[in-house]
């Protein structure tokens, strides 16, 4: 039913969004566009990750890195992702390209940041006691560094995870003709707010999903695989 006099335009009722909902799913196109947006949004996190997290322990681990490197990441850091939006269009046009490039951008201050104080973080007599055995560099980097930076490395992980899911769905309705930023845009513009709900509902399941899936399994098991995290049967 219509609320204050209001058609459903305003506010579609449970019925008509699950009508919705069903031809969404009949005709195929919720499927293909929630699998578009996970897969962005997948690839976008691994390459964020990887760039973030090598550069933040390069930069941790050495000073003279960091003095040159400081200012121009705080420079980029301070110019929001939004800002770069018409540049990227410019550049590779609406589509993919854009949405992957923002949200690598979105996904690397976090994991550089967290990454680069937690290596700066890590006790000395940790790397003393293990260079005194004999390791390389690259094993204190390897086994003792990296291993102990970890909380901060997984912290950063999930800040820029819930970061970046956000930015999909806000780029997806800017640059992308798929995907579940593009059925909420697309279903204001084509007036059938019913389709937008749809999108609203899909965008919270798809985060509960992300998050109760692989998120937190992936943060136990990473600090339990590193003994970082005292377990009832640890404690008992």
């Amino acid at each position: 039913m219509p609320l204050v006099g209001l058609s459903e335009f305003f506010y579609p009722s449970p019925q008509r969004v699950a009508r919705a909902f069903g031809e969404l799913i009949q005709k195929g196109i919720l499927p293909v566009y929630v699998r578009d947006s996970l897969v962005r949004y997948a690839a976008s996190i691994a390459i964020g990750v990887v760039i973030g997290v090598v550069l933040g322990v390069a930069v941790g681990l050495n000073r003279l890195l960091a003095r040159l490197l400081g200012p121009f990441v705080n420079f980029l850091y301070a110019i929001v992702e939004g800002a770069w939006i018409p540049l990227f269009v410019v550049w590779w046009g609406y589509g993919v390209e854009v949405i992957v490039v923002l949200l690598v951008y979105i996904v690397f201050f976090p994991m550089f940041f967290n990454t680069m104080v937690a290596v700066r973080t890590v006790p000395q007599a940790y790397v003393n006691a293990v260079r005194a055995l004999g390791a390389s560099r690259w094993q204190v980097v390897a086994e003792v560094i990296v291993p102990a930076a970890l909380p901060g490395i997984i912290t950063g992980f999930r800040v820029g995870a819930g970061f970046a899911f956000r930015g999909l769905i806000f780029a997806e309705m800017l640059a992308a003709k798929t995907g579940v930023g593009y059925l909420i845009y697309e279903g204001v513009s084509n007036q059938h707010t019913a389709r937008t709900i749809v999108g609203m509902v899909c965008m919270g399941v798809m985060w509960l999903f992300i998050d109760r899936v692989y998120l937190k399994p992936f943060e136990q098991v990473t600090i339990e695989r590193w003994g970082l995290l005292v377990t009832p049967e640890g404690q008992g």
